[in-house]
């Protein structure tokens, strides 16, 4: 089957159920994978327990059996068991996303809670070492395996493999926009195959950003029987109503097919999304953004400590530096600048220096060949820019004095880029809300491709990480910041 002069990953086999849905074998990577997530889980955690057990039952190897087999076995079943009721292997938070590291952080705590409980109800003096040793590492060693399975996918995904097919129903102008998204972020594993419009026309007689107009949105469920869609996306139109939702819901049961709604009247993600019912309505809850409370002082806690254990670790690297930035031309080794903090306060931000004694009086004669987006000042091949400072900005190793910004307290790790005097004092109302948080070391923007970024893309990020802020997405950037720092995109 091709689609596009591409081969299409998902074979000429399917199978059909007893509705007469047509199901096409995409599920089988799915199942493979979860598969192996499980696999890796098990085995990481029977690898991590038995480690345990055995160095430190070595010493006592007359009572092994009774104080250390057990407690191995019991703990490695706890794991697992606290895995399946947390639903840390649910298909759909696999590869992508913080909610599974989310579930798998949750299920892990609940285990050593449980050992806990145990160990005070069976006064055992050894319950300690499972709950403090064993459960950080099984933690440490299940979420980088969780991590190096899901960059192999995303990798596969890239390569046009591992996507899920949809079909995208709505106006032409939202399923545009969808079927962009999915081309730029294919990672994420959707490929629009085929669209339903109200007409059954696309902008383009009968395709739509060159996928194929196969019907009216009447007709989805008629065609997801027949090619055995895995996504049916809805986005927005005057078309759709309850009743019609509803209806297309009914029709689409007894399949595989998963049902995606798009939100139309705000973008909000994440945590503060719940489903209630109310008298039997169902109504989306959107919980208001938190700026205060526990989460954010464990926030407070986790920059302070993590920036002055990065500060130790990067000392010799951040001295080596500093003398080549000296070396290579005349000026300090640090950079100072204003910028606009938390609350519109303004700071003094510390970075190395990448550019020519001077380079701030020079901007204006440079305006005119300004290329970065809305309010920012970028130029690819920037004149003052020294040759250490090319090199430092690539790797954006010129950011690491910032550390001492988050441990001082005006930054955080993970948080918007913090702006210019400038920059604010232009904002709108909407903007200025990227200031109700500590700006970032790192953030959305960074791991989304920085300076290559259109201005309203770079705000929506910054914006969105503002609304839906979690301890868990902070966890998740912070990993995708050391994969866009090696590659160095868009960073110039």
């Amino acid at each position: 089957m091709r689609q596009g002069g591409l081969v299409s990953p998902f074979p000429s086999t399917r199978r059909r159920l007893a509705n007469g849905v047509i199901s096409r074998p995409a599920m089988d990577w799915e199942q493979r994978y979860r598969r192996t997530v499980i696999t890796g889980d098990a085995l990481a955690t029977s690898c991590v327990v038995m480690a345990i057990g055995l160095f430190f039952g070595a010493r006592d190897a007359a009572n092994w059996h009774e104080k250390w087999g057990i407690l191995s076995f019991g703990t490695e079943l706890l794991v697992l068991g606290t895995l399946v009721v947390g639903r840390a292997w649910a298909p759909a938070v696999l590869g992508q996303g913080a909610e599974e590291f989310r579930r798998l952080g949750r299920a892990l705590s609940t285990s050593a809670v449980v050992l806990a409980l145990e160990g005070i109800a069976l006064t055992s003096r050894n319950i300690k070492l499972w709950i403090f040793v064993a459960i950080p590492a099984i933690a440490l060693v299940t979420m980088t395996e969780r991590y190096l399975l899901r960059l192999w996918l995303h990798k596969r995904r890239k390569q046009g493999e591992c996507l899920r097919p949809v079909l995208a129903a709505g106006s032409p102008e939202s399923v545009r926009d969808l079927i962009i998204r999915t081309r730029k972020f294919p990672h994420l594993g959707w490929r629009v195959e085929a669209v339903c419009t109200t007409d059954g026309l696309g902008v383009d007689g009968d395709q739509l950003a060159g996928v194929p107009v196969v019907g009216r949105l009447a007709d989805i469920a008629g065609h997801v029987r027949r090619d055995g869609y895995r996504v049916v996306a809805v986005t927005p139109d005057p078309h759709w109503s309850p009743d019609r939702l509803q209806r297309l819901a009914w029709n689409l049961e007894g399949s595989d097919v998963e049902m995606v709604v798009a939100p139309v009247l705000m973008e909000v993600a994440g945590p503060r999304l719940h489903v209630d019912a109310v008298l039997g309505i169902p109504l989306l809850r959107v919980s208001m953004p938190t700026f205060t409370g526990g989460r954010r002082a464990v926030k407070e806690v986790v920059d302070r400590l993590g920036a002055a254990i990065l500060l130790v670790l990067f000392a010799p690297l951040m001295a080596l530096v500093a003398l080549l930035v000296l070396a290579d031309s005349r000026g300090g080794a640090f950079y100072r600048q204003r910028r606009v903090g938390k609350d519109g306060r303004e700071f003094t931000i510390l970075k190395f220096r990448t550019m020519v004694a001077g380079a701030d009086r020079a901007r204006a004669e440079l305006a005119d060949r300004n290329e970065g987006a809305g309010l920012l000042f970028k130029l690819h091949r920037d004149p003052r820019v020294t040759r250490v400072g090319a090199v430092l900005r690539r790797y954006s190793i010129d950011e690491l004095p910032q550390l001492l910004n988050v441990l001082t307290g005006s930054m955080s790790l993970v948080g918007p880029r913090p702006p210019l005097p400038e920059e604010s004092a232009a904002y709108g109302p909407d903007i200025r809300r990227r200031l109700l948080v500590k700006p970032g070391l790192t953030g959305l923007w960074q791991i989304s491709g920085r300076s290559d970024l259109p201005w309203e893309e770079a705000v929506r990020l910054d914006l969105r990480y503002v609304e839906d802020w979690s301890l868990a997405l902070d966890t998740v950037i912070l990993w995708k910041t050391l994969r866009a720092v090696v590659y160095g995109q868009g960073a110039y």
